[in-house]
């Protein structure tokens, strides 16, 4: 009986630090000057962020041979994007409401998606259509609450509420799940994730959702406790979620589109589940 030499797995290359210092700087630069200075910009900048984001999602439902609609998937994305955040900041002037614009162009989006698979005939159909529909439900119509929240009264503020909840509950979770983490929450999906972890993310979450709005907001303290509590929750779910796309099509990164980062859906993960929730939370808040 022959012996079977040992199958020796080559390491992929680690992280680019100092690309990923430049990258993460430059985008947190950019973020932060059109927050303060120009909406519009930011706009901009997710529209482009939300459509490499489709691509990825495209790239990688390809590898189990689903094939999504693409073109009509990313000019829908920036089209529902930027026209519904258009909308929601001229209401006023036009008198047309923004849920109209949104529900418009996600309904074209979705017939031209459906329309555009057509001449490849009945073989694969669902399979490829619902590949459209679950890039358009997840990244254009949950992204779009990212440019409803700025379109608000002090919405840069409240995007950057939003975003730094996020950020407090990465770091939370991490600090707290690496020291005293014991439980597994979700085994099957992130090893590493702990209940403990979890407590860790809604507390920092909590802590800092508190203190933007009560200083910076001039909103009663607990919509910022609120806010953390659910950007946390459902940012956590983000998370999962992508690592089970990832998990299913076999890729360790959505891409290589930011280096040292991996992908766009690698960043925007935790912000397209949390962004409809804090939309929930300031518009029940205006109306208390």
């Amino acid at each position: 009986m022959t012996a079977t030499a040992p199958v020796t797995r080559r390491r992929g290359p680690g992280r680019n630090l100092p690309a990923a210092i430049a990258v993460g700087l430059g985008l947190i630069a950019i973020i932060v000057a059109t927050l303060v200075l120009w909406h519009p910009g930011f706009i901009l900048l997710l529209v482009v962020m939300t459509a490499l984001g489709a691509v990825e999602v495209h790239n990688a439902l390809a590898r189990i041979g689903m094939t999504s609609a693409r073109v009509p998937v990313v000019v829908g994305t920036a089209v529902i994007i930027g026209g519904s955040y258009a909308a929601a900041v001229l209401q006023p002037v036009t008198n047309i409401p923004w849920h109209l614009v949104l529900l418009g162009s996600l309904g074209a989006t979705v017939m031209l998606a459906l329309i555009w698979r057509m001449p490849g005939g009945a073989e694969g159909y669902v399979r490829d259509a619902s590949a459209s529909l679950f890039i358009i439900s997840y990244i254009p119509l949950l992204g779009s609450f990212v440019g409803l929240i700025l379109a608000m009264p002090s919405g840069g503020m409240k995007v950057a509420a939003t975003a730094l909840c996020i950020a407090g509950s990465d770091t939370g979770g991490y600090i707290v799940g690496a020291t005293l983490g014991k439980h597994p929450m979700a085994p099957k999906i992130s090893p590493k994730k702990t209940w403990e972890g979890l407590a860790g993310s809604f507390g920092l979450a909590a802590l800092v959702g508190t203190l933007w709005t009560a200083f910076l907001l001039a909103e009663p303290w607990w919509v910022g406790t609120v806010l953390g509590i659910m950007v946390a929750g459902f940012g956590t779910a983000g998370d999962l979620i992508e690592s089970l796309v990832k998990r299913d099509v076999g890729i360790k990164d959505m891409s290589s589109f930011l280096p040292g980062h991996g992908g766009v859906m690698d960043r925007m993960d935790s912000m397209l589940l949390a962004a409809p929730a804090a939309w929930l939370v300031f518009t029940l808040a205006a109306r208390l």
